[in-house]
């Protein structure tokens, strides 16, 4: 798994870092620092749900189970950014936001693991790295051949489809 090292992230400010005590998808958050994926299936009958999905539309549970999923996907859309905030956003160079469809059928919006020239364009097969915001790691995509590139042994490697020591979250 391919993650930045920098203390300062290129796109977001570190005014932005999530509270990850008091954070709902604080799962993600704690997979990501170990260089996993996890996201939230239901409990009942095993469907993937949104990030902040709180009620299955499969079977009405309120229960859900994050599990360690793939970390590759495919671009479903993808933009360029061009407006820029100051205080929020570091970069005065456009950007991309891609909404990518992972393997485990879940779909994240994120941005690449570092400033891209070329972004993916949709129907790129992507990985998810990480990218550090203060302490804490989030979702990014890189393209497979860039990631390909970028990987070396001492990075941790991902794991899939595996349950996490979690609490459920209703």
């Amino acid at each position: 798994m391919t993650t930045t090292t920098e203390d300062t992230d290129w796109l977001l400010d570190p005014g932005l870092v999530p509270d990850v005590a008091a954070d709902p998808l604080a799962p993600l958050y704690e997979a990501s620092a170990r260089g996993e994926l996890a996201l939230p299936f239901c409990a009942r009958c095993g469907i993937p749900l949104d990030l902040e999905q709180y009620v299955c539309d499969g079977c009405g549970s309120s229960e859900s189970d994050w599990r360690v999923v793939e970390p590759t996907g495919v671009v479903h859309s993808a933009t360029t950014m061009h407006r820029f905030e100051p205080g929020l956003v570091r970069t005065a160079e456009p950007y991309a936001i891609l909404d990518v469809e992972l393997s485990a059928g879940h779909r994240l919006i994120m941005t690449t693991l570092h400033p891209t020239a070329r972004p993916p364009r949709i129907g790129d097969t992507v990985d998810v790295a990480f990218r550090q915001l203060g302490g804490v790691w989030i979702p990014a995509a890189c393209t497979t051949e860039t990631h390909s590139n970028r990987t070396s042994s001492a990075e941790p490697t991902a794991r899939t489809t595996a349950p996490i020591e979690t609490e459920a979250h209703s």
